[in-house]
């Protein structure tokens, strides 16, 4: 009798194991569940389809009838989470969610070691703050790059900040001075959301600031402002219009009768220059390279092809730059910005010329106005730059596709294959760009 009251004690321990590994089992399938059904929620929202992979999971551990069961699943387990482990790296690749159920698109991780980029963004970004109906059709220009160009984007800033100044009324208990910086910051920030500032604009910016908080604290309210706009004008024709003058007297002279000038996309000084040689009656043809995404060249291939008598032109893509740089005399280039370890920031594709004229031994003269120079200094493309919406791209991949479509707007000349910098201050090399501001006897550029 004592041996029959024993044996029912492992039966007791039995059920309230089992109690145990049901209790877990059901705790693991509500978690399933409740990850299955955000993920599905998520999917929903992103229009994608719900993947069946985690609600079918979530149905095994439900069905234990007998002690042995719980016992086998509860054991198999580790191998089910390392099989789960193993699948997740397909499930993100197809884009059915991570492991904690959020989606990841494809997009987004193409584009992810190049999130520091200036990614292009939409024509209707919100709008922020106070901000001035100028300043508004500005950013929607920018984002459509219906206004492109390191000086065309300069000069519809400083005339927009024109219009804002004009408008402009002084809060009481407030001087212009102070209180003109608070009113432009919404401005600015809201160019930059709709498209990443230039250096030309951030050097323009900058003056601007100095200006306004030089000010005169008594003089009338409408003076300080007409004197604002007028320091603007000075800037734009200082800075821009009669240093653009300069830079063509002194890049004219380098033409010859008979030269191959070859330049690639398309710089509005360097536009302005082989106008001003075929004004003089000098004769010689242009090599005209140009890339995607933005085919800046075909702008400029019409103007030169448009003046009387039409200028000799040849179109070419950079694919075919090797076998035209053999005929180029002389290679003129425009830039972005120029910094202090004297590379060169301009459209991508620029190094690539520059090198190859350099190994072919043919002098690159890079025109650039002194508000370009910048005081940083730039080692590769990599570390700042610009991308192209894709409305400008060829073919945009599938959504499917593991392609992504990515238009750096910008790449990193270095100084070695500049032969020399042309300026409104001379003909200068690369490398000295850090000593123009003590020959001029300033303290900045």
């Amino acid at each position: 009798m004592p041996e029959l009251g024993l044996k029912p004690a492992p039966a007791d321990a039995d059920a309230q194991s089992l109690s145990k590994a049901q209790k877990r089992a059901e705790g693991r399938a509500r978690q399933e569940q409740q990850r299955a059904a955000k993920a599905a929620q998520k999917q929903q929202q992103s229009g994608q389809g719900v993947s069946g992979t985690t609600g079918s999971s979530s149905s095994k551990p439900k069905g234990s009838a007998t002690p042995k069961k719980p016992i086998s699943e509860s054991n198999k387990t580790p191998s089910a989470a390392a099989s789960t482990s193993k699948d997740a790296p397909t499930n993100i690749r197809d884009g059915a969610g991570g492991p904690d159920g959020s989606s990841d698109s494809p997009k987004s991780r193409g584009l992810r070691i190049f999130s520091h980029f200036g990614l292009p963004k939409t024509p209707g970004h919100q709008i922020k703050g106070d901000i001035h109906p100028a300043i508004v059709k500005l950013g929607l220009q920018f984002s459509e790059f219906k206004i492109c160009g390191a000086n065309a984007r300069c000069i519809a800033t400083l005339t927009a900040f024109k219009t804002v100044i004009q408008d402009y009324v002084t809060p009481p208990h407030n001087t212009l001075s102070r209180h003109l910086m608070t009113h432009l910051s919404p401005q600015i920030t809201h160019l930059v959301t709709a498209r990443p500032m230039s250096v030309t604009m951030g050097n323009a910016i900058r003056q601007l600031k100095l200006e306004i908080s030089g000010s005169d604290i008594d003089l009338p309210e409408q003076d300080a402002k007409d004197a604002l706009c007028h320091k603007i004008d000075e800037y734009i024709r200082d800075r821009i219009i009669i240093a653009d003058e300069v830079i063509e007297d002194l890049a004219v002279k380098k033409i010859k009768d008979g030269d191959v000038v070859l330049t690639y996309a398309r710089s509005s000084l360097v536009e302005k220059i082989l106008l001003r040689a075929h004004s003089l009656d000098k004769r010689f043809s242009v090599i005209v390279i140009d890339s995607r995404p933005l085919l800046e060249g075909k702008t400029l291939l019409h103007s030169l092809a448009s003046t009387v008598p039409p200028l000799p032109c040849t179109y070419a893509l950079l694919p075919a730059l090797p076998s035209l740089i053999i005929d180029a005399d002389i290679v003129l280039l425009g830039a972005h910005s120029l910094h202090t370890n004297g590379s060169v920031y301009s459209r991508a594709g620029t190094a690539m010329v520059a090198m190859l004229a350099k190994e072919h031994s043919v002098p690159v003269m890079l025109c650039c106005e002194t508000y370009k120079f910048s005081d940083t200094v730039m080692l590769d493309g990599f570390g700042k730059n610009e991308l192209a919406p894709t409305k400008f791209s060829l073919e945009v991949p599938k959504s499917n596709s593991n392609l992504e479509a990515l238009n750096p707007l910008y790449d990193s000349t270095p100084a070695s294959c500049i032969t020399a910098v042309v300026t409104e201050v001379g003909l200068i090399p690369p490398t000295s760009i850090s000593s123009i501001p003590l020959a001029l006897g300033r303290t900045t550029l």
